[in-house]
């Protein structure tokens, strides 16, 4: 039995009709930058996740950028963020000219550890930065008090995330804004590249628009220098389709990880702990090994993909060694990724197939 560890074939095969018609749609109105298929997602994505406003931009690297360029976060400045999180969650932070500042996870759920964010604020403090990790919220309430204490902006990450809540509530809605990736593997994902800013106001949806789109304020009239990350009208009308389908996703997504749960559990196997009071999506499903490149090339024989989310945390990338971090900084991360591994997951993922994973692991798994 061959299982990928993600499978857009059978997604695509699922919503064909769909697809094909918004696509020629787009070819035969010619909106193929912006325009009104972008501005529908739009719409549609704040009434389906949640939100007040919505930008689309070209991908979840450049919505982190414009949105802190946009709240004014820039040189002199200190953003708080994890150090398990992708690379482009610093690189927005590095782009705009302010200073990282890492903290480390939490064990059981791997989210931002609260409590050593606060102990890392300063006066040069502006913003912290949440990532709900693999779709699993960061404990949001904590962290919104803690923004407030300290007069913080609070941009929440949600790459991950679409559909997740926290106590109910719609990640991406607690802070002054969140950003949303639609890479293809994503939960919510497009044909190509995409992000979305949401905005709690509309002063702020401008401003985000103003820095999507060369700062313009008229077709050939420009405020300031900003650049080009717009949306195509292509992946507008792709994610506004698939629009529809995201939450019968989700919930094959959790009912896929409760089997995966039970089986690896009751074996002694770590899996992710979701939040309390959290929905977590499950864009990723990991699984914590002592032997870990053993399991991937034995699931390899077997035709079962695995793959790591991610294998070297922030702190030890090559591109932060001028900030001196050591081995041992960030324990819990350090940890984690050395043993964490990513199982199948996608909605059309059956329960034979996901036994067939699991008996597979169980035959060399170590905990």
């Amino acid at each position: 039995m061959k299982i990928p560890f993600l499978d857009l074939d059978a997604q695509y095969r699922s919503i064909k009709d769909d697809i094909d018609q918004s696509i020629a749609r787009v070819i035969e109105t010619k909106n193929f930058i912006q325009g009104k298929f972008v501005d529908e997602f739009c719409l549609n994505f704040t009434k389906v996740h949640g939100g007040e406003h919505a930008v689309g931009c070209a991908n979840g690297t450049s919505a982190i950028t414009v949105l802190l360029r946009a709240l004014g976060v820039g040189p002199g400045d200190e953003v708080i963020t994890v150090t398990n999180t992708f690379f482009a969650t610093l690189e927005a932070i590095h782009e705009v000219g302010a200073k990282i500042v890492l903290v480390d996870c939490l064990a059981d759920t791997y989210a931002m550890n609260v409590d050593e964010a606060a102990s890392k604020i300063s006066s040069r403090t502006k913003a912290i930065i949440p990532v709900h990790l693999y779709g699993n919220p960061v404990e949001m309430r904590k962290v919104v008090k803690l923004a407030k204490k300290h007069d913080l902006m609070v941009i929440e990450d949600c790459a991950q995330a679409h559909m997740a809540t926290f106590e109910n509530q719609a990640v991406g809605t607690f802070g002054s804004g969140a950003t949303f990736s639609f890479y293809p593997g994503k939960n919510l994902g497009a044909y190509g590249d995409a992000g979305l800013v949401l905005c709690k106001d509309s002063s702020l949806r401008d401003a985000v628009s103003q820095h999507v789109n060369h700062g313009r304020l008229g077709k050939y009239e420009h405020a300031f220098f900003a650049g080009n990350f717009r949306m195509d009208g292509l992946q507008g009308a792709v994610l506004n389709t698939k629009l529809k389908y995201i939450g019968e996703w989700t919930k094959k997504r959790i009912n896929n990880a409760q089997i995966y749960d039970r089986l690896l559990k009751k074996n002694g196997f770590k899996v992710i702990e979701v939040t309390s009071g959290a929905k977590c999506v499950y864009h990723i499903y990991l699984v914590e090994v002592s032997n870990r490149a053993q399991v991937m090339e034995y699931l390899k024989d077997k035709d079962v993909e695995s793959l790591i989310h991610y294998p070297v945390p922030m702190h030890l990338q090559p591109a932060l060694q001028d900030m001196k971090f050591k081995v041992g900084e960030f324990p819990v991360a350090e940890r984690a990724t050395s043993r964490i591994m990513s199982l199948p997951m996608f909605p059309e993922l059956t329960e034979e197939q996901i036994n067939y994973v699991v008996k597979n692991f169980l035959e060399v798994a170590k905990n």
